[in-house]
């Protein structure tokens, strides 16, 4: 790949933020960073990816299991259930509102409840386990989590980078772990990405949107079904493609300080145009077919 990405990134100058920074990674490997990146910026919902990471580490530790029961008082939901929003939990609230693998709900409370499964079979904090198992192994010195494990880290774009590098070639978990964390799991299940629209089938993975063949959407229209990730309310978002760019994981993360909500319109068309620039980009640059 000979190509070289880092004008692209100067698209994010024109959003509508007064804070923002944006990496590419390719195969492991930053190739291109842009704006405020010394920043430590707050990841809402993209805080699920890493949270769920923890959550697969202490599996692979044999301290809690995958199809573990882990909400036993008010339904059968296992860990896999809640990490693929198909624990039946609502938004947020602490009792189901539907029948486990009934539909995809996204829900901060299915995460917090696996945070909190986690945290009982480790014996100790979330916030320490997630601090030992996944950010000082991965030197994330700038993510914090100041919060529900859900939607309150805090991180810098380095930091984000260094995570997807983790996600595109697993270190803390097996490889088949990290592949089973960004398939889709319950995969005919319908649902809502909030901010987004609702599709008669949402697929999901482990803490990781899977892209499918949702349409419209935040990602761009050059990325692959295969794309996974997330975007968070504080107008971040972040995604790994291993198909769009023949021969190469493709990763783009980008972090703002506007609420999604004070600019959904525009994010949803900045943000796919940027993901596509960086794959139209990356594919100048790819071995001929």
């Amino acid at each position: 790949m000979t190509s070289n990405p880092t004008g692209v990134l100067g698209l994010v100058d024109d959003w509508p933020v007064d804070k923002v920074a944006a990496a590419i990674v390719v195969d492991g490997r930053v190739v291109a960073s842009h704006g405020a990146t010394d920043h430590v910026f707050r990841l809402a919902s993209i805080s699920k990816t890493i949270t769920s990471w923890a959550a697969l580490v202490a599996v692979e530790e044999g301290i809690i299991g995958l199809d573990t029961v882990v909400a036993p008082e008010v339904n059968d939901a296992t860990l896999r259930h809640l990490l693929a929003h198909a624990g039946g939990y609502g938004f947020d609230g602490p009792d189901p509102i539907a029948p486990i693998e009934r539909r995809r709900i996204y829900s901060n409370t299915g995460i917090e409840v696996a945070a909190a499964a986690v945290a009982a079979a480790a014996e100790m904090p979330f916030e320490e386990y997630l601090r030992l198992g996944v950010l000082e192994p991965l030197g994330m010195a700038t993510t914090e989590l100041r919060g529900s494990p859900a939607h309150a880290m805090w991180s810098g774009v380095a930091d984000v980078a260094t995570f997807m590098r983790e996600v595109m070639s697993p270190s803390l978990v097996s490889e088949p772990m990290g592949a089973a964390a960004i398939r889709p799991h319950f995969a005919s299940l319908g649902g809502i990405v909030p901010g987004v629209g609702r599709f008669d089938t949402c697929p999901w993975g482990l803490g990781f949107e899977v892209r499918g063949d949702k349409s419209p959407h935040w990602t761009g229209s050059l990325n692959s079904a295969a794309t996974c990730g997330h975007f968070g309310g504080s107008g971040t978002f972040m995604w790994i493609d291993p198909d769009s760019v023949q021969g190469h994981h493709v990763g783009v993360v980008a972090l703002t300080d506007r609420a999604f909500d004070e600019w959904s319109a525009d994010a949803l068309r900045l943000w796919p145009e940027l993901s596509d620039a960086v794959i139209g980009e990356l594919t100048q640059g790819a071995p001929a077919t």
